[in-house]
């Protein structure tokens, strides 16, 4: 698994997270971010072309080196300074309260230690600091529910430990965000795979 694992799964994670239907809910999803932002999984840069002019500057954690390789083109092109800052979401080598926002991009469907990298992301935000996630996960509907159960085990051999079934709203909650606003519908393709939901949370004043 070594060589699909580190490189080609990352290309095929580029191409297949690269579309142009994908890239309006990117647009969306970023265009009230402002100021020092971390991105945990930032994978190959497919956000940083989106990144409105309000942001300072974008810290990057993203442990695929093929992955960051990716995105140094898209890095070069910004207008946005972009840092890459380290490797892992559940340990995020920044200070306490010194980002102005967060965000994840079909990364926590994967991490390992999700609630880890949450607690993080709340460690590094300032409060009342913005954070912004796209998703994919578990769906509303049981016939597509019992189907993504049955094939999670192998995703999670195909795609690196993607899971199916977590439900971000939930684990955002859970890791004491406040939820400003959700949006969530299927997009196109295998509806196991196309459920997508879109968080704009925030810390805690």
């Amino acid at each position: 698994m070594g060589v699909y694992r580190e490189q080609i799964l990352p290309r095929f994670i580029d191409r297949a997270c690269g579309g142009r239907s994908l890239a309006k809910w990117r647009r969306r999803l970023v265009a009230d971010l402002s100021g020092i932002v971390v991105e945990i999984g930032s994978g190959s840069g497919l956000n940083i072309e989106h990144l409105p002019s309000a942001v300072d500057r974008l810290l990057a954690v993203e442990p695929s080196a093929v992955g960051r390789r990716l995105a140094a083109r898209r890095v070069e092109r910004s207008p946005v300074p972009v840092e890459h800052i380290g490797l892992d979401g559940a340990a995020i080598p920044l200070d306490d309260a010194s980002c102005d926002a967060a965000l994840a991009t079909f990364a926590l469907c994967t991490i390992p230690d999700v609630d880890a990298a949450l607690a993080e992301v709340m460690r590094v935000l300032k409060p009342g600091g913005r954070f912004h996630v796209l998703e994919h996960g578990l769906a509303p509907d049981n016939s597509v529910r019992c189907w993504q159960h049955r094939l999670e085990p192998m995703q999670k051999r195909l795609a690196d430990g993607c899971h199916l079934t977590r439900d971000p709203v939930e684990l955002i909650t859970a890791a004491g965000f406040d939820v400003l606003e959700t949006s969530s519908l299927y997009g196109r393709g295998p509806k196991p795979w196309m459920y997508f939901t879109e968080v704009q949370a925030r810390k805690p004043e």
